[in-house]
Formats: C-alpha cells, structure tokens, sequence
C-alpha cells in the first residue's frame, strides 16, 4: 500500500485542530458554567440533612453525593420530603439512617471488583535492579495491591445512568484507594508507571482509552469519572501516558488511536478561558495557559465544606467566584495549598484563575513534544511538525515569564484578577510569585530544560539551598498552613517528577540527588507500611515513616500514585542487597 501524500496529511491536521478549536471555543460566553444535574441538586439536599443530622464529626459529604439510588429519583426524593424534620433541618438519626437504607445503595455497590488479566503474583523480569530480599518480598506486596485496586463499572450504570453520579467506561480501571472509588485523571499516570514496572501492559492501556471515551465525550478529560466531575479537568498528562506505554509495547494503533483525541485536549488548554496572552519586558507577546473551571457553586462532593468556607461572603458575585476558585484549584491537583492564596491564611482568597501556574505550562510543552514525537511515530509529518514549533514557542514563553535567573527558579506569575483572556499582561518582575514551592522545579522534568547543562547547574544549587529537601522526601513548600498541599506533606507525583528530571539531566551530581531523594521516598514509604500495612496518599517528610494530613479528609489509604512511584523508583534505581532499607 502506497503512503499518503505529505497534502493529505497536511489537510488532516487542518481539519482536527479546526475540530479541537470548536470543541473549546464554542461556550455561550467568556466566563461558562455547566448545568447541575437534578440527582446533584437532590444529593446535596441529602448532604446537607445528613450534616445537620450526624454532625460534623467523621463527616464526609464525597460519601452521600456517591450513593446511588434504588429507585427513580421522583420516587426517593417524594419519600425524602416526607420525613419528619426540625426547622434547621435535621431528621431524627433513625430515620434519616433507614431512608438512607431503602432507597440507596452504598458508594462503591455500583463498581465491580475485576482480575487484571495481564496480572501474575511475580512477573518475569520483575525490578531485576532490586537485590535486597526485604525490598524485593514489600515491592511484590505493593505489586499485588493492582488486585486489589482494580475495579469495573457495574451493568447498572450503563444501563440506568440517571440513578448514578459515576459515569460508565468500557474497560477495566485502577482506583487511587479508600475514599477515592473512580477513575482520576492525573493520579493515572504513576498508576501507570507502576503496571509498566509490573509488566501488566494491557490494564495500562484500558486506563488509557478509558480517558481517550472521556476526551471524547466531554471534550476535555475529567477530573475523575462522575457527574459531577465534568466541570472540569485535572493537569493534563494523557499524552505523556500513551508515550510511556509505546516505550515498553510499541503499540503503534494505541498511537494512532490517541493522535487525534490529543490534539483535542491540546485545543482545550490553549483556547477559550484557560489561555492567557502575556506581553514580556521586551514587548514581545507569548500565549500562556490557566486552570479554569467552568462550575460557581459549591463542589458537589464537599458542597458542605464549600458553603461553609464562603459563609463570610455576602456579595453574590464574590461568593460565585470564590466557588469558582475553589473549583478551579481542584483542576490544579493542589486542593489546597498557599501558592493559590493572597493571604495565606485565608482560603477565601484564592486566586487561581488569576494564576499562571508555571507546571501547567510545563505540562502542556511536555503534551507538545509527545504529540510531536507520536505523530512522528504515526508517519504523520506534518503534525509532528506544527507541535514541534509551537512546542518552541511555549518553551521560549516558560523561560521569558517564569524563569527567574537570580533564584534559579520558574515562578508562578501573577496576572490581574478578572483579565480578560485576550488582553496582554506586561511582563513584570514583581508579577511572579517568589514563594518556594515544590512546583516551581516541576520544568526539571521536561527535557528542554534538564538537557540544558548551564540551567541545570544553577537549578540544582536553588534546589539544595531552597529548603524543600528534607528528611524523607520534597515538601511540597516551606508553609505549615494545614492545607494538604503544603508542609510539611511530600506526595509521590512531585517526587517522581523533579526525581526523573534530574536523573535525566547529563549532570552527574544532579543524578546523584535524584538517586538520595529516591532513597528516602523509598525508606518512608517502606517504613510507614511496615508499621501499618498500608500506603498512603501522601507522606510527612519531616520524619520517616510518618504519613501526611491537613485538608478536607482524613488520611487516605491505597494509594495508587504512591504505589505506582515507589515501583518506579526501585525499576530505575533499584537497591542493593546490602545497602540499609530502615529509617
């Protein structure tokens, strides 16, 4: 069969960025909301009774808005208003409990428990760098937690939508664990890594194209995968999943089937509301992107922790848009953190959507190369070609707007709040934010800048002395606030990320770091399991052994990513048999 010509290829990428465009520029106007299904609205009137009921402690609005119900919705919420209840909206316990009872079924009842199929209790060629017998004996225990974590959607949800918030899939998927019961967006990619050490190659590629149905769908992969979900999306590494697995598989129809989806969510990401145009100090424009949710009420799984937050807030207008914040800080994946705030004690002062965060944009010139290099791998010359350019433009962006060259350091840069998405922003020193977070390492990770050896020197020396590095890990920054995402929390994706940059680079004392970082990970999360048999969400770098809190939810447990880092560190570094495994 003879190949296209190069015209063809030239008139597909035309066609599919026109379609990617449309799918993100068609909203009725500049600052878009989805609409609220009316089983959200009924959950969150149950939320709301079951808080006024139970009481605050143990609470977890996420575990009502994922009840699914027995019967049609007309039907539970007539028995719903027919229950006894006081002026400020409590039902006696009892019978809250028993409606609760009858007509629903448990979060997780509309999942079904799967077998990998490509899962074996030790698979030939398994961490073959890991010598140590104790090490080896824990990372076969976290290979087999995939069993465990492993999941389907029920019958139930294809075949009755309307009585559930998750959302149907075609393939088997890995949850991250405990509260977290469905697929999310950017946690599958250390899931990932961890099957590709694993060798379970196939449940990596049902991950996949469960997020290539959802690109498609809903034009943008969700944050994870339930209604209420849909407002919006995570940091966007689906490309950098497909170029992990066709490193280990080779599959070129994976490829060819990701190609045109990818260039749809990169259309997301640089058009409508999340692009930004950012003038420099020499005048000259770049196009940058944000994290914007299309949502201005409370988040349906913590809608009562939302209106708890904004109860101060008596202006409408205000109070939508912090719940726009709120919602557009969960795209970010840092739910919560200072590095979103104004006032680093008050969280109705976030400012995301005013926020140009540097590891996005790292993020997406990673997206660029991989669909250059996909497209390439595809024979589709042309759009290895486009993304190749802009990949460069936005390269030159992230080194013009958020590199810092006294502090060795890319900084988030701060707009004006409410900046239209077409105005310009000159360029100043005083817009980026100095703070030290985890994030402003985050471009290590992308090869532009890991392969540039001069950069590499002055960012390893910010690094040491940046007070990020602690005892058992990267604190994701220097801030106690209580907020999850700040110290003294170390979480697996920031670890792997500035670990596998740094190991990349053709610096050898930066590859010797990378090796010292990857060795405490692996030390706290040994020890931690060691003492309570489980993985965690996130870690307590100060101490090994010690797992993370703060945030809007108790520890949790599982934990997909950390599975997934942990198996990925040992594959690449791997541990000798006699080096000390202990705290």
């Amino acid at each position: 069969m003879s190949k296209p010509h190069n015209s063809l290829h030239l008139t597909l990428l035309h066609i599919l960025l026109l379609l990617a465009a449309a799918m993100t520029t068609s909203a009725p106007s500049p600052w878009p909301v989805d609409e609220t299904a009316p089983l959200i609205t009924f959950l969150e009137l149950l939320q709301d009774a079951a808080l006024a009921t139970f009481g605050s402690k143990d609470f977890d609005p996420k575990f009502y808005i994922d009840l699914s119900l027995r019967f049609s919705l007309p039907v539970v919420e007539k028995a719903f208003n027919s229950l006894p209840k006081s002026r400020n909206g409590t039902v006696p316990p009892a019978d809250l409990e028993g409606f609760i009872a009858k007509y629903f079924r448990s979060p997780g009842e509309d999942l079904v428990v799967v077998h990998p199929p490509d899962y074996v209790p030790e698979p030939e060629g398994f961490l073959p760098k890991v010598k140590h017998p104790g090490v080896r004996a824990w990372a076969l225990e976290i290979h087999a937690l995939w069993k465990n974590l492993s999941r389907g959607v029920s019958s139930s949800v294809r075949d009755q939508p309307e009585l559930h918030t998750l959302l149907p899939l075609p393939e088997q998927f890995v949850i991250p664990g405990s509260r977290f019961r469905e697929v999310y967006y950017w946690d599958s990619y250390w899931v990932i890594r961890g099957l590709l050490a694993s060798k379970m190659y196939e449940t990596a590629k049902g991950i996949v194209t469960n997020l290539i149905y959802l690109l498609d769908t809903y034009g943008h992969v969700l944050n994870g995968a339930r209604v209420y979900y849909t407002n919006r999306s995570e940091p966007p590494l689906l490309s950098a999943m497909v170029r992990a697995i066709y490193s280990r598989t080779h599959d070129i129809n994976l490829v060819k089937k990701a190609i045109p989806v990818l260039l749809k969510e990169h259309g997301f990401w640089t058009s409508g509301v999340h692009q930004i145009v950012v003038r420099d100090a020499h005048a000259e424009s770049h196009c940058l992107s944000r994290y914007y949710a299309m949502w201005d009420k409370p988040r349906p799984e913590s809608s009562t922790i939302d209106k708890e937050s904004a109860s101060n807030i008596s202006n409408g207008a205000e109070k939508r848009q912090f719940y726009r914040e709120v919602a557009s800080t969960a795209e970010s994946g840092w739910d919560f953190s200072t590095r979103w705030m104004r006032n680093p004690k008050d969280i109705t002062t976030l400012k995301t959507t005013s926020i140009l965060p540097v590891d996005l944009n790292a993020y997406i010139l990673g997206m660029e190369l991989d669909i250059s290099f996909l497209a390439k791998v595809a024979g589709n010359h042309s759009v290895t070609k486009h993304f190749l350019e802009v990949s460069k433009a936005r390269e030159k962006a992230i080194r013009a707007i958020f590199w810092n060259e006294t502090k060795g350091q890319w900084f988030d840069y701060w707009i004006n709040d409410h900046s239209s998405c077409k105005e310009g922003r000159l360029y100043e020193d005083g817009k980026q934010n100095q703070a030290v977070f985890a994030s402003n390492f985050i471009p290590l990770w992308i090869k532009p800048f890991n392969s540039d050896e001069k950069l590499m020197d002055k960012v390893l020396r910010s690094l040491k002395s940046s007070g990020l590095l602690c005892h058992a890990g990267i604190a994701t920054s220097l801030t106690n606030s209580g907020q999850q995402w700040d110290f003294p929390n170390g979480w697996a994706p920031i670890q792997h990320m500035i670990v596998e940059g740094l190991a990349l680079s053709g610096s050898s004392d930066a590859k010797l770091l990378a090796e010292e970082i990857a060795t405490r990970w692996i030390r706290t999360n040994f020890a931690t399991y060691k003492k309570m048999g489980v993985m965690h969400e996130k870690y307590n770098v100060e101490k090994c052994g010690d797992y993370g809190g703060g945030g809007e939810y108790v520890p949790q447990t599982g934990f997909g990513w950390s599975n997934g880092v942990v198996l990925a560190f040992l594959e690449e570094f791997g541990w000798p048999q006699d080096q000390e495994i202990g705290c």
